[in-house]
């Protein structure tokens, strides 16, 4: 009972720190300063942390939750050694599999009397659970309970803890990114192709149901012993307009933009509306990727305005044109001639990628 008080205390400094930052990075970098005094009032731990997090942004595009993860702020904040319970309701917890800035994700076993299975538990972190986290949460939550389709990991069950934390049981998918799966197994490109068909079957359906993804990338889709490929993570998603209109309800905070830069499409690293375009967009550039073991850009540690222009501006290459020999050995393609892989791309896979890569889509 005694933790509790230091809990809320953690929630409200979280709030805090989120509007003091929000503030301070719409201004230009000569103004902050005087900003920071103002709303921060002599608050040196307050202002010490948002200070953090704009050094940690530096210019580059990210989310609050990215930035506590990278100037490690976050641990200060979600207890990070918190030992985690040994049982949800009817899942004993085994071991903590992943974790991001707001939740953690736990390999659990139902053991209730009935049977036993292995799933996939998400909890929100310990004072992580604000009024804005919470609903992105239960929202991720509805969203997984209408996408019932065999290549999206499924929704089992949900509650909250006892000291009203949500959480949700997802299958436990075992498995592979699909970038490295293609290269342990040495793909073909018939293969590749396949896989990638199957995941746009997946993609396609979750459109249907009103839902874009807006974080595909390889981590996001594991392919199973089998070769299965399972959409996973919608965390960011977006419902769509229930009259079928194609642009998302704004459901984030001023300047919180949650995305993953090499995989985001310019109307993401705008911040303009999005829609069913954006997931064809990261479709593109993980086509790209399966096809060449590459990206169309070099985006590692560039500032904002310049990763603005090349995502926003500058027309893709054509997978052919980004071939290297060491790009193939990465992607597991090492025995697979280099002339020969550029003559199979070029023409209708060059043509089908930048029509996913068109920086205005139609």
């Amino acid at each position: 009972m005694g933790e509790a008080p230091a809990l809320e205390s953690d929630r409200r400094l979280w709030e805090r720190i989120e509007e003091v930052f929000h503030g301070a990075e719409e201004l230009p970098a000569e103004r902050r300063a005087a900003y920071l005094e103002e709303a921060c009032g002599g608050d040196e731990v307050l202002r010490a942390r948002v200070e953090s997090l704009l050094a940690a942004d530096d210019g580059k595009i990210g989310s609050v939750a990215q930035l506590l993860e990278r100037s490690g702020t976050a641990g200060d904040l979600g207890s990070e050694e918190e030992p985690f319970p040994e049982r949800i309701g009817s899942y004993r917890l085994l071991r903590e599999v992943g974790r991001g800035g707001l939740a953690s994700v736990f390999l659990a076993e139902r053991d209730d009397g009935t049977f036993r299975k292995h799933v996939a538990l998400k909890l929100v972190r310990r004072g992580l659970d604000t009024r804005d986290i919470l609903d992105r949460f239960r929202q991720e939550r509805q969203i997984l309970a209408r996408l019932d389709h065999p290549n999206i990991a499924r929704l089992l069950d949900g509650g909250s803890t006892e000291d009203g934390r949500p959480y949700f049981v997802m299958e436990h998918v075992e498995g592979l990114p699909i970038d490295e799966f293609c290269r342990q197994r040495q793909l073909s490109l018939e293969e590749r192709l396949e896989l990638f068909r199957t995941v746009c079957a997946a993609v396609h359906f979750a459109h249907q149901n009103l839902t874009i993804h807006r974080d595909i990338k390889p981590s996001n889709i594991l392919v199973t012993e089998d070769g299965a490929p399972k959409l996973l993570d919608f965390g960011i998603a977006r419902v769509l307009e229930s009259d079928g209109s194609q642009t998302t309800r704004q459901m984030t905070g001023p300047g919180l933009r949650l995305l993953t830069p090499a995989y985001a499409s310019p109307e993401q690293i705008r911040g303009e509306a999005l829609s069913t375009a954006t997931d064809v967009y990261s479709l593109g550039l993980l086509l790209f990727r399966l096809l060449t073991g590459t990206s169309p850009y070099d985006l590692e540690g560039l500032p904002f305005h310049r990763l603005e222009k090349l995502i926003c501006e500058t027309p893709a290459p054509r997978p052919s044109q980004r071939l290297t020999v060491s790009a193939l050995v990465a992607a597991g393609l090492g025995d697979v001639s280099l002339k020969r892989w550029q003559t199979r791309l070029t023409g209708d896979l060059d043509t089908i990628a930048s029509m996913a890569l068109r920086k205005e889509p139609e």
